[in-house]
């Protein structure tokens, strides 16, 4: 099985080169206590046994300077996609997009949520930021939404707006699925699955929502794909702001996901990776 992962982060040791300025102002504190470089990241694909890696911006150390991410993709082209961080309200906000695109970049991030900035932001679908999606729907340009399942209806909104747009949800939006089947607490969610461009990123945040309460991993995971099926979810490590080694959590994740049929393993570890982000696809293995 060709394995893609498509959520990872790198952290310089430079922080001159790369200064640290962080969404919300504050620092995560992953990245502070075990932060990986780019050699660093690559060793631990390697050790892993993962084919290609999506390098995401981590936007809780460098806010929208996106050169880091830059320098992983120009440094590694067979091994790294780069995801960069989009101030999506920003009066140059298209302007940015062209830029970080030009710089070899596969799509922009928007951070709504995260462990600096706990809830949901209020400005997700507000209308200066319109233009942003309206030109990577135009561009066929893929969106990565860091969000919290009460962000859904602000998203709805968008998606009704730009049908054509590409959208792949970060930790599935952080659901509560401790109700179990049939998951009321987070019918949106299930609900979105009715707008064909929503893809959603199956990472540690998620799979451990799902053994929560009285969810288990083979439920929420069957019926995940039986809404969405397994083209339209994908794979993440969140290595390293997860805990672990990037080994040891994909090994976790496959035992979670193996009442899967194989089929469906294979479009989540590495398939469905490949056609959200094409150039996942396009460019070699380092190992082939």
């Amino acid at each position: 099985m060709r394995i893609v992962d498509t959520h990872t982060h790198v952290i310089s040791p430079d922080t001159v080169r790369y200064p640290v300025g962080p969404i919300g102002g504050r620092q995560s504190e992953w990245s502070l206590a075990h932060p990986v470089d780019i050699d660093g990241l690559r060793q631990a694909l390697d050790q892993a046994g993962i084919a290609k890696a999506v390098v995401v911006q981590a936007s809780t150390v460098y806010g929208h300077d996106n050169r880091y991410v830059v320098e992983a993709v120009r440094t590694h082209p067979d091994t790294f996609v780069g995801v960069y961080s989009l101030d999506a309200m920003a009066p140059d906000a298209v302007a940015k997009i062209k830029h970080w695109q030009g710089q070899g970049l596969s799509g922009f991030r928007l951070f709504t949520t995260g462990t600096t900035m706990p809830g949901q932001a209020d400005w997700l679908g507000h209308e200066d930021s319109h233009p942003a999606w309206a030109y990577a729907e135009e561009h066929d340009i893929p969106v990565c939404l860091q969000m919290t399942i009460q962000g859904l209806p602000a998203l709805r909104d968008l998606l009704e707006r730009f049908p054509g747009v590409r959208v792949l949800l970060d930790h599935c939006a952080r659901p509560d699925l401790s109700d179990g089947r049939p998951y009321v607490t987070s019918k949106e969610l299930f609900e979105l699955a009715a707008f064909p461009g929503v893809f959603l990123k199956l990472t540690h945040r998620a799979l451990a929502a799902s053994a929560k309460g009285a969810s288990t991993p083979a439920d929420f995971l069957a019926d995940l794909v039986a809404a969405y099926g397994a083209g339209r979810i994908a794979w993440g490590s969140n290595f390293p702001a997860a805990q672990g080694s990037a080994a040891d959590i994909l090994a976790e994740a496959r035992e979670m996901v193996s009442s899967l049929p194989e089929t469906d393993q294979e479009m989540i570890f590495g398939g469905t990776a490949a056609a959200f982000y094409p150039s996942v696809a396009t460019t070699g293995d380092r190992r082939a």
